[in-house]
Formats: C-alpha cells, structure tokens, sequence
C-alpha cells in the first residue's frame, strides 16, 4: 500500500530525525530494489519514443541550436565514456548531455504531463537519467528502474505539494525526482541519495515568471537546468559532499519561505518498502504541440469545426466563452490578463500558453500542427484576430473539483464553451478530457507513439535509423550494459548544420 507521509515545518530546536525527513522518505523510495512490472516497463518504452520524437522535431529551433552547442563545448569527462546528444554522434559530458536534450524534449511542450496540486511534465526525468546511464555503460533495467524512480517521486511530490500559487516554477519537483531516479540507476545508497536530492531541490527552485506574461526561450531550458543540476547533484553526492538540511521542512526551508509557510502540512504519499513504482501510469501525453490544458480544447474544436462550420467565421460570432478549470482561466486563458495571449505578434512559446488563440485557430482549420498553427502568417490572418479577440474564459468551480480529482476516473482537464452566433443562437459543446488520454475518444498505446514517432522524424531522420531506433527501444529491457547508446537518433546528413550556431562564452 502506499503510505501517506506527514510533513510540516520544524523548527532547528526540534531536531528532525534524519530519516523523518521527506528527502530521506524519498531516498529510501529510490534504493528500494523492487522490480519494475512490465506494465511499467512497457510504458517507459514509449515515453522514450514519444521524447525522441518530439526532440527530433525540434532539432533547428533556435533554443537547441545555442543548447546543443553549448554540450559540444565540455567533452566526457573522466569518469566515464559520456553520453550521446540527440541528432549527432558526438558524446559529451554527461551534465550537458542532459542540458541539451532536455531543452530538445521541452521546446515543442509536445510530451508528458500530469496534473494534480502542481503541474509537470515528468517526461523530463529520461535525458538525465538516459545521460548518466549513457556515460556509465548502464544497462537497459538499469534505466528502467531509474526512470520509473523518478516518475514515482516527481508525480507523487506533484499530487502533494503546489508550487503554482506561491510563484514558484513546477520543475521545483523535478530536480529531486531526477536525482532520486539517477540514484536508482547507479544503485547509489539511502545516504548518498538524500544528499542528492537536497541539493537538487536547493537548486532548483525559481520562480514562475518563465511562463508568465512575455514567454521566453527559457520556458525550454528550466527543466533542462534541473536535470543538469540532478547530475552534477548526485556527482557532488557521491564525492561525499552534503545538502541543506531538513531542505523541506527546516524553519529556513523551502516549505517555511518559498511555499506554504511555518504553519505548512502536507501528506506526500510515496511506495512502501517492496511496492512497485507505478506512478507512470497516471500519466498521460499529448497528440499536439500545445500546453497540455489545450489539449482537450483542440479535440473539442476540431469537432465543431465539421459540425458547425458557420463558427468559424467572425461574422457570424457574437462571443465565444469557455467555462473551464481554475488553472486554465487563470494560466492560459483571459484571467491571466495577459494582453500578449491576444497579440497577433506573440512568441511561439506565448501562443501555445493562450486558450483563445488556440481554441480559434483549432476551431477555424479543424486541426493543429506543432509548426504550421504558429506562424507569425497564421497568427495575423485577419479572420482568425477577429475571432480571437471574442474568446474569453472564466472559471467552473465543478471543473476545477475535478481536474484537482485524485480519483483517475473523474479527473479532467476540460469544460464547457457557448459560442453566441450573431442571430442569438448558441452552439454548446464541452469534452472532459483529451481524445489521446487513458480515458478519451482515442487513448494513446504503442501505436500511436510510434506513428507520432515517424510522423515527426519523416524528413529528418533517414528510414533506416527510424527503423533501428525502434528496434533497439522496443528490447530495452533487454539491453545490455554499453548498449543504450542505441536510444539517441541521428538526423539525416544536411539536417544539422554545427556551423550555424550562435558563439558564446564556451
């Protein structure tokens, strides 16, 4: 059974015991040798795949461009052969391996999510802790053991803790979750990893600002930066070096001044000793390149653009409101009351953050691609800017209950829209959760990760390396120690051009 853990603030004068810590919780999590079952084996098959697709996708955007050249300026260190960056041959220390390919896998916000008190992408645990396997000759269980470990504890801190309402940025949970799924990898001890783990969630945490208002290119490299700071946290680690500590809970921790202050209590539920890490389970991806609350609505809109196709046409529109969840009013939609999510001249990174530009453009075309639904030239279209500006949201307190659901079956992530036509008549639809989703029109299974695999690959990657690339990670239990350089892809020659990118410091 999985066990509920209380955790509040403590002051110095009451001495914690170390293993009453939750980053101790957490490292026992992590040193637990259980097996993974090969429903979870299974699932870490595909979140690979769905990783290597959306990175590959992703290969010249400007982000992976200045991330990749940053990782070819540190050759492998010496304690190991290093790891592979995805697109290319080369190798590079471990640390920058997962600098770049994290930023690869973020750019598109086109993987894994799951969402509870806070918000996350665990798919971001695989580039640190496929680096670290890479630069240790580790084997394919090796890797699945470690990655199920920090699925478990980034999903598990993400059902306890919000980060969002105090400012603070979701890859908060991340970095521990990395370092602890690292830990499991190498088999590092209980004390080793609750080193690791302190240190890196004392260097991770930062504010939401990334995603606020004018969203930069550093929305791609946040969670790169804790998975780089995971490694260099467990390398630190193992060279006996120690943490903060109670970093959770002491008086001058993370949970006193950054989250819900001195008077904070939590109930973090983790595995018991010798329960299956499962968490990977709860969590689902996403069939278009948006934030993750859009996902539902593009469905939603693709569906009413073949039923009632006079919407599409500002003329015939009054309003558009969509009744949703607290998060998506207030994060992506009108009630952040950030006039850049109605700028026709918004980055790429602001569009995919803005329900009203996306419900408009999904609606009008009847589809989303992660490239065409985002050009400055589709953006600016007139039609779709009178549209848009007639969109507006507000929150449903029914379904902010169930997106803050922890019952799997009742959770959405969806609402309700009235499009008002221009005669008065109203067009009401709504969509609990995404067509791809466990529970929706048209779940994801291997399948589709593989046809969204070589969709994003096709003209990047020649058809013999897609072929070898899913041949060597549908085995990956099976592979064997020095094997796992197997899992990087290299784009077709001419599709990377090292020449190109930008100079720096390094």
């Amino acid at each position: 059974m999985v066990q509920e853990h209380h955790v509040r603030v403590y002051k110095s004068e009451e001495n914690l015991a170390r293993e009453d810590q939750l980053a101790h919780k957490i490292a026992m999590v992590a040193a637990d040798p259980v097996e993974v079952t090969d429903d979870v084996a299974d699932m870490v098959v595909n979140r690979i795949i769905d990783n290597a697709s959306v990175a590959i996708a992703s290969l010249n955007r400007a982000p992976i461009v200045a991330a990749r050249a940053q990782a070819l300026a540190h050759a492998p260190s010496a304690g190991g052969k290093g790891a592979r960056v995805f697109g290319i041959e080369e190798r590079v220390s471990p640390e920058w391996a997962a600098w770049a390919n994290g930023v690869a896998v973020r750019e598109l916000d086109y993987h894994d999510t799951f969402l509870a008190a806070d918000y996350s992408h665990p798919g971001d645990n695989i580039p640190p802790i496929l680096a670290v396997a890479q630069h240790t000759d580790a084997s394919g269980r090796d890797l699945v053991r470690g990655i199920a470990t920090g699925y478990e504890i980034q999903v598990n801190l993400v059902k306890a803790i919000c980060l969002h309402k105090h400012k603070i940025d979701h890859v908060a949970h991340l970095g521990p979750a990395a370092a602890a799924g690292i830990g499991t990898l190498l088999g590092l001890g209980v004390e080793t990893i609750f080193q690791s783990v302190g240190q890196a969630l004392h260097t991770t945490t930062a504010t939401r600002q990334s995603r606020k208002g004018e969203i930069s290119t550093w929305k791609a490299h946040a969670p790169a930066f804790a998975g780089k700071m995971a490694v260099e946290a467990a390398d630190r680690a193992m060279r006996g070096q120690t943490s903060p500590v109670p970093i959770y809970e002491g008086e001058d921790g993370v949970i006193a001044w950054l989250l819900d202050g001195p008077d904070a209590s939590y109930q973090v539920p983790l595995p018991a000793p010798g329960e299956a890490k499962r968490a990977i389970l709860d969590t689902y991806t996403k069939e278009h390149s948006a934030e993750y609350q859009a996902q539902a609505w593009i469905d939603l809109a693709r569906k009413l653009h073949l039923e009632h196709p006079e919407a599409t046409d500002p003329a015939n529109v009054r309003s558009v409101l969509i009744r949703t969840s607290h998060h998506t009013h207030y994060v992506i939609g009108s009630g952040a009351n950030d006039p850049q999510k109605y700028s026709p001249t918004a980055s790429r990174e602001t569009l995919d953050h803005s329900i009203p530009y996306i419900f408009t453009v999904a609606l009008q075309d009847g589809s989303w691609h992660h490239v065409d639904s985002y050009t400055p030239e589709r953006a600016a279209r007139p039609d779709t800017v009178a549209l848009w500006q007639k969109v507006t949201t507000e929150e449903d307190p029914e379904w902010t209950r169930r997106y803050h659901s922890l019952d799997i079956n009742e959770k959405a992530f969806g609402g309700s829209v009235d499009i008002t036509l221009a005669d008065g008549t109203i067009v009401r639809d709504g969509i609990a959760v995404a067509d791809a989703h466990p529970l929706g029109a048209r779940p994801f299974a291997r399948g589709q990760y593989v046809h969204k695999f070589r969709t994003l690959a096709a003209g990047l990657v020649a058809e013999t390396e897609i072929e070898r690339f899913l041949a060597a990670v549908e085995r990956l239990p099976e592979l064997a120690a020095g094997e796992l350089d197997q899992l990087n892809i290299t784009a077709a020659p001419g599709v990377i051009n090292l020449d190109a990118a930008p100079k720096g410091l390094f």
